[in-house]
């Protein structure tokens, strides 16, 4: 009687999007992007993003105070131009951080299922996590009335424990053993996030993850800049 070969359990590389995969912070490129073709829908007083990240360090009520900019507007008018947003920002020069895209490359011939993990919004990475073959998109959900108009608000900023906690529910779903399991970040904020996983990779160089990861053995890899045709090419 033959054996029954050997189960093989699922393994999933996690991914920060933001200065890990993609050189910019996507909700600030947007803001650019939004700011200055949609006009009408931008309120005179707003405070420079700047000026709101100093008065609210905490980077989940800066996470939160940034959506509330876009109160009032339908879902449908922010999903088309986050896609305009994306694909005039795919064709930047230095729009992606290389040595991550070609991780995800990697993970993906080994049969790794990637999930990008992101406090940005879906109308901004969707196209993004479809072009990079992603199996599962985590990131900051946006609250709708039931007209399809945004409250401002959002579900849960998906920064700090949040990163760390869906993917161990993430892991938990897929049956996969976290010490088999990547994750890749380049803030201090992706830190649980990193220690959820048996293969964390700290992406650039941040001192705090560096720190950790000369203690702990865990690999860095640069964050050089490049366009996206140079790992699809």
């Amino acid at each position: 009687m033959t054996a029954a070969p050997p189960r093989v359990r699922p393994a999933l590389a996690f991914f920060d999007v933001d200065e890990t995969v993609i050189a910019e912070k996507s909700p600030l490129a947007f803001w650019r992007y939004w700011r200055d073709r949609h006009p009408g829908r931008v309120a005179a007083d707003l405070p420079d993003l700047a000026a709101e990240a100093a008065v609210a360090p905490d980077r989940e009520a800066l996470n939160r105070r940034y959506y509330r900019r876009y109160a009032g507007v339908p879902l449908e008018e922010l999903e088309a131009a986050g896609r305009g947003w994306y694909e005039e920002y795919r064709r930047g020069a230095e729009a992606f951080v290389l040595p991550a895209l070609a991780a995800v490359a990697e993970h993906r011939a080994a049969g790794r299922a990637v999930v990008l993990v992101s406090g940005s919004m879906r109308p901004l990475l969707a196209v993004l996590a479809e072009e990079l073959g992603a199996s599962v998109l985590v990131c900051t959900e946006l609250l709708v009335d039931a007209a399809g108009v945004l409250s401002g608000e959002v579900r849960r900023p998906m920064i700090g424990r949040a990163k760390a906690e869906a993917a161990v529910r993430l892991m938990r779903e897929h049956g996969a053993d976290p010490a088999d399991c990547f994750a890749y970040g380049d803030h201090e904020s992706d830190l649980a996030l990193l220690r959820a996983v048996g293969r964390p990779v700290v992406v650039g160089g941040s001192p705090l993850l560096n720190e950790h990861a000369g203690r702990l053995g865990w690999p860095v890899i640069p964050a050089g800049r490049g366009p996206l045709e140079a790992e699809h090419a």
